[in-house]
């Protein structure tokens, strides 16, 4: 296995916390979007427009840190502890944040 560090090991440090913030930066703006244009008054499903709005970057993110957790070992070998809680990190923090927003009053 070979020697990782520097800026590599940094991406995979921050990757859980990127996605997270950037899951929650495209729902807050979705969140404003769809409330000036009415989305929660369209349904999509057993969902209104507005929620699927919402819960797909979250979505994207829980996906992401997954595919990423599944990954760490593998690339980092035993350097992979601290990015892998990164990314763990990530994942809680996308799953704290957003669930909220899918069960109360959107506008």
């Amino acid at each position: 296995m070979r020697q990782v560090g520097g800026m590599v090991w940094l991406g995979w440090l921050i990757a859980g916390p990127t996605a997270w913030a950037g899951a929650f930066s495209v729902a807050y703006g979705l969140h404003g979007l769809g409330c000036e244009l009415g989305w929660p008054a369209l349904d999509v499903g057993p969902l209104s427009l507005q929620r699927m709005a919402i819960a797909l970057p979250s979505l994207a993110a829980i996906l992401l840190c997954l595919v990423l957790l599944s990954r760490v070992k593998a690339t980092l070998g035993p350097e992979a502890g601290l990015p892998r809680l990164g990314l763990w990190i990530g994942l809680i923090a996308t799953l704290y944040t957003m669930a909220p927003v899918l069960v109360a009053t959107s506008c």
